[in-house]
């Protein structure tokens, strides 16, 4: 759209983009990662978080340096910085459509999570070096550390402040949403006032305020702030990737020779991906290496895992993001050297990796056929174990403390029944797969039945609504009941 006759040129101020679209883009990120998960995948997490962005932005770095003329390293530096970390949200959405092991989509996003704060440290002292014409490794591997551990400090402490907000005064569930929005913002802003990284410390406060949210929150508030923050999280990565879209005429603009630039942009690329590529059989091989001397959760990863992984690298927001906090200009008011180069080619980048890799990633895995990682049950198994000790739990507390009032209450004797039916069913099955499979499929025949009882329940109600005699706000508390309910049985649902 952005080439179309009359449509205005936009201009974003970089800051913008950082402070509106980045914390709550990282926030939620964070709240739908698994702790466990990460916790458990945190040596080959931590690795490709920190190794990879380090290793793709020396690659890039080194060969913008051959490869434009007059580019100095501080510049590849900065550019390597900006292309070289994955993007949270365009996994997460990708991966979401694919059929992938839970492991290696667990190390996904975690790694697409905690790379943000590597590169953007890197992009920091890369900036700064441009600037101030001034460089040291030593200091900058122990700003490097500090701005990282008071980062997640940051975000650790406003996560317990706001986990006392939410445990101890009387909030509402709109006002537990409200709060739940000006999390991420006061931590980054407080981050990035005290010079630590505000990525990691929006990411630390999300991890706490997730691992602690079945204590903090009601079932109304969870239901509504997932709602909520599903829609605003895609309009947010909707609205960012449109007006940075339209900006391309004025960054193509500022190229003289865009076939070069283009050429450039595409060598880089493909750098990119074979450095990724690379890293990921490096990562591989040092894992079984080590895995001599320490305990790993996985000691042999073969050879598909870590292509697939490899190739689900694929950029977005972040990287757009960093590359328009480009200054304008440097401190003597000359304009910042190679800043539309370094826009067009992350441009290039993200096109390439999120579209091309991106539509390319289901034929890969469906010709892989990934292997899971040991130690991890199927989900099928998961969800009958738990279901059989909440429904066991339930039937406990039922006989221990309400025996009276289910020889009085005829549905709650009704309830009972159903559930000690439904212990003696799953009980009865023990470790047999086959017959634990049975008890899926009697349990997915019962779901399908009553969706179709619900929609039949749903079509009365919509009788029911042009009677005078029914209010509409009664209809609606009706509504939504049965939209619980339909949520409930409906395991597809997103």
């Amino acid at each position: 759209m952005s080439f179309v006759p009359g449509v205005p040129k936009i201009q974003i101020d970089p800051d913008i983009v950082f402070l509106i679209i980045l914390p709550p883009v990282l926030f939620d990120a964070a709240q739908n990662t698994s702790w466990k998960a990460l916790w458990k995948w945190r040596r080959i997490v931590s690795f490709m978080a920190l190794g990879y962005v380090m290793l793709t932005a020396t690659v890039v770095a080194f060969a913008a340096c051959w490869l434009i003329p007059g580019f100095s390293l501080p510049h590849g530096f900065l550019l390597g910085a900006i292309i070289s970390p994955p993007d949270a949200a365009a996994a997460t959405t990708i991966l979401k459509k694919i059929r992938l092991p839970k492991s290696l989509v667990a190390i996904l996003e975690g790694e697409s999570l905690l790379n943000d704060a590597s590169s953007l440290t890197v992009y920091r002292f890369a900036l700064t070096a441009i600037i101030s014409h001034h460089f040291e490794w030593p200091q900058a591997v122990g700003n490097f550390l500090l701005i990282s551990s008071s980062g997640i400090a940051i975000g650790f402490v406003f996560g317990l402040l706001f986990y006392a907000i939410y445990k101890w005064l009387p909030t509402t569930a709109n006002l537990n949403i409200a709060l739940s929005f000006v999390l991420p913002y006061i931590i980054y802003l407080t981050a990035e006032a005290f010079q630590s990284s505000g990525v990691l410390a929006v990411v630390t406060g999300g991890l706490f305020i997730a691992y602690q949210n079945h204590h903090i929150f009601s079932h109304s508030s969870r239901l509504r702030s997932n709602a909520v923050w599903l829609a605003i999280i895609f309009v947010l990565n909707a609205v960012i990737f449109f007006l940075i879209g339209l900006q391309l005429p004025c960054v193509t603009a500022g190229i003289p020779n865009i076939t070069s630039a283009t050429v450039i942009a595409l060598l880089i690329t493909i750098i990119v991906i074979v450095t990724r590529l690379a890293a990921g059989y490096i990562s591989s091989l040092f894992t079984a290496f080590i895995s001599r001397y320490l305990s790993v959760s996985a000691n042999h990863a073969g050879w598909r895992n870590p292509l697939i992984i490899s190739w689900a690298g694929m950029r977005g927001v972040v990287s757009l993001a960093s590359a328009l906090a480009i200054p304008l200009f440097l401190t003597d008011g000359v304009p910042f050297p190679f800043r539309p180069l370094i826009l067009y080619i992350t441009f290039i980048v993200i096109i390439v990796t999120l579209v091309g890799q991106g539509l390319a990633l289901p034929w890969i895995i469906s010709s892989l056929k990934p292997e899971s990682l040991p130690c991890t049950k199927e989900d099928e198994q998961q969800i009958l174990e738990i279901e059989s000790l909440l429904i066991t739990t339930a039937v406990e507390k039922l006989d221990s403390s309400y025996l009276d009032a289910i020889q009085e209450n005829p549905i709650l004797r009704n309830k009972l029944d159903l559930l000690t039916l439904k212990a003696g069913i799953y009980q009865q099955f023990g470790d047999d797969a086959e017959k634990k499979a049975q008890a899926f499929a009697m349990n997915g025949q019962f779901k399908k039945i009553m969706m179709q009882i619900a929609k039949h329940q749903r079509n009365q109600l919509s009788i029911i609504r042009l009677k005078e005699e029914f209010d509409d706000d009664v209809i609606r508390f009706i509504e939504n009941r049965l939209d619980l309910d339909e949520e409930i049985l409906d395991e597809n649902a997103e």
